[in-house]
């Protein structure tokens, strides 16, 4: 097959849960035989975080072949002002934007690409091909997140490209019964995101002079909420006095890292809760920790904490935030909260007590993320894509 992916976001040195996937897939199916071609926007030129195959053809949409389109600062300003009114209107500004300067390099890749299906990592990219540019070719738009949220925080034009499209694949099975009242007419797939099936296991038996919370994501404050965490481990640091905790992520608000790294500092616990940078070496990162712990609001699969899990952590997280608590099964392979920092402190104590727990319930997190081992995971992106090029070549489509 020849396969297209779309992605209309920022790749240059991104170390985002997109980006990684992007590569990731591209990768995947090079290697299985398949001709992939990705495309991406992005005002910045340079190298992936993620290193892509060499076999896999690269575009930057907003600098293509010796012509550069750069988001213009006026547009910028556009943005921020109405995204005081509503995120779905900063959105139809990048909309704008890509309508009146990417809809030629778009055109171009599509005419050499020739390609049999395209994937489409979010709206605004599928509403550009199946609403704009009215591709005869079979699309599937991926979703990230919550896909609740895009009936709230997309705008109008950019939904419509849902009905156009051959397959909606959200992330979990509860996503799937949560949009289906949304879009009943569009078939909806469930595939989960390709977690690593790691050789080694973290050893939580092994007797430790130092025992270690980890964390890994971008120190985002409304979303990620790494400050619960912080304040969760300052409410209980006494009682654990050889325990740490190590959050791994990039700095997203200068001002917000202040204030956590203030918040530690005042607490006296500078060289037992650190900020550890970036990592291209997650297992590494993993395999001496003795727990992991999630303080996101939401997520659209929570890849760090499958990978923590798959390690044979034991993990703790909201139980109102979404996909976390699909991946964290109460009692079983974790422990899900009651949201804020007080019930954060008081299920990682019973963890961070419990040897034996910690063990039972690693083994159990361990387990239960099989189900997204990357061959299986790949088969059903092949099986998937293979399907929807079939039905559109019966039903007389152009591929």
């Amino acid at each position: 097959m020849r396969i297209l992916l779309a992605n209309f976001s920022k790749m240059v040195g991104d170390t985002g849960g997109a980006a990684k996937v992007n590569v990731a897939f591209a990768n995947e199916m090079v290697r299985r035989g398949h001709t992939v071609t990705t495309v991406y926007t992005d005002d910045r030129e340079g190298a992936f975080f993620y290193p892509p195959d060499a076999r896999v053809t690269v575009y930057n949409l907003q600098h293509f072949r010796g012509r550069h389109y750069l988001f213009p600062i006026a547009l910028k300003v556009k943005r921020e002002v109405l995204r005081a009114f509503g995120q779905k209107y900063g959105r139809a500004v990048n909309d704008e934007f890509f309508a009146a300067h990417l809809q030629k390099p778009m055109r171009e890749v599509l005419r050499e690409s020739t390609p049999d299906v395209i994937i489409c990592f979010q709206n605004a990219s599928a509403k550009m091909l199946l609403c704009d540019l009215h591709v005869d070719i079979p699309v599937i738009i991926m979703s990230h997140g919550d896909p609740v949220d895009l009936f709230h925080s997309h705008p109008r034009k950019e939904l419509a490209a849902f009905e156009r499209c051959a397959v909606f694949q959200v992330l979990l099975p509860g996503f799937a019964a949560r949009v289906q009242k949304y879009i009943p007419n569009v078939r909806i797939v469930s595939i989960g995101n390709v977690v690593p099936q790691y050789e080694e296991q973290a050893d939580l038996r092994r007797e430790k002079e130092k025992y270690k919370i980890v964390f890994i994501g971008r120190m985002v404050r409304n979303h990620k909420r790494p400050h619960l965490l912080i304040e969760a481990f300052i409410k209980i640091a006494v009682e654990f006095p050889d325990w740490t905790l190590e959050l791994w992520g990039a700095e997203d608000n200068k001002r917000y890292q202040k204030d956590l790294q203030t918040m530690i500092d005042a607490a006296g616990l500078t060289e037992r809760i650190l900020f550890c940078g970036t990592t291209t070496n997650v297992p590494a990162v993993l395999v001496d920790a003795d727990l992991y712990v999630m303080p996101s609001a939401y997520e659209g699969f929570g890849l760090s904490l499958a990978e923590g899990m798959s390690m044979g952590l034991p993990a703790v997280g909201y139980q109102n935030c979404v996909a976390v608590n699909e991946l964290i099964r109460d009692g079983e392979n974790g422990l899900l909260a009651d949201d804020g920092a007080e019930a954060l402190a008081e299920k990682m104590a019973i963890l961070m007590r419990d040897r034996d727990l910690r063990v039972r319930m690693g083994t159990a997190a361990r387990a239960s993320m099989r189900v997204y081992a990357p061959e299986m995971i790949w088969a059903q992106w092949e099986t998937l894509m293979e399907s929807v090029v079939s039905e559109a070549v019966s039903r007389g489509g152009v591929i």
